[in-house]
């Protein structure tokens, strides 16, 4: 069991929320390192010192090809090795808006849907995401529902209120059959809903025409999540865009909880 955790934040050019996100795991009690890409490849065993990995938002590489895209092919072909090493070991990975991205477009997320597949541990993509509906960049605070079982969002039962910042957030998968095994699975994490809760019927409550309402899925194990809202940006109460208007008995927002319970993990089970 580890008696402390150490949380690797991976960075590269364009990045732009490695700050935040660094400041939510070390609120939580969590040891943080901000890390270039290629420092993380230029060692074989680099990533072995750390339990939880997150790939914050930002715009890797200015998004040139597609958002994520050159930093997906990056972790898919020169870190593939300590990425399979690190999830066979049962660690974590948070993926949050360009992270979302580049865990799908590396094909880390959703991974293998079967138990068959477990057995293959080649990294192939069968969802992505995509220019928004609205043909532009949304930028506003959205309504979130949990569902399935994720590590991640263990206790969370109330609608959760995150900003979102993205011009390619809509989630599509491959196929029906691709859809279906989420569904299945469990693997879908988050959706966008209304105020109340209820099912999204459309933009503005879904921001992006993302399929199914999809905000954020997870893996099988539910140990590795991306979603494209950014839990980081509600972190504290005070970043709630009303904070003067409600009250509260908690310095927390909304977000804390999903770091919480990932670096709780950790130091439980890893």
């Amino acid at each position: 069991m580890a008696k402390n955790v150490n949380v690797l934040i991976l960075r590269t050019a364009g990045t732009n929320c490695d700050q935040e996100t660094a400041f939510a795991f070390e609120s939580s009690g969590a040891a943080v390192d901000r890390v270039h890409v290629k420092q993380l490849s230029s060692a074989k065993n680099f990533l072995d010192n750390y339990q939880i990995l997150a790939i914050p938002g930002g715009f890797s590489y200015g998004d040139d090809i597609a958002s994520g895209k050159i930093l997906a092919n990056e972790l898919r072909l020169q870190l593939a090795d300590q990425l399979n090493r690190f999830v066979k070991d049962g660690k974590l990975i948070i993926g949050i808006c360009n992270g979302f991205q580049i865990l799908v477009k590396a094909g880390i997320l959703p991974g293998p849907l079967t138990d068959q597949e477990k057995e293959c541990r080649e990294f192939s993509q069968t969802t992505t995401l995509t220019h928004n509906d609205s043909g532009k960049f949304e930028d506003r605070w959205i309504h979130l529902k949990v569902e399935g079982q994720s590590v991640w969002t263990e206790g969370i039962k109330d609608v959760l209120y995150f900003p979102v910042a993205h011009g390619e957030g809509k989630f599509i998968p491959q196929d029906q059959n691709i859809l279906n095994q989420l569904k299945d699975n469990g693997q879908i994490a988050l959706r966008y809903c209304s105020p109340e809760g209820k099912q999204a019927q459309g933009y503005p409550d879904n921001p992006n025409g993302s399929v199914d309402n999809i905000a954020g899925i997870t893996d099988m194990s539910g140990r590795i999540l991306g979603l494209m809202p950014h839990p980081e940006r509600h972190f504290l109460f005070t970043h709630h865009p009303h904070w003067t208007r409600l009250k509260t008995v908690s310095k927390f927002g909304h977000g804390a909880k999903i770091f919480e319970n990932g670096v709780s993990y950790a130091k439980k089970m890893l």
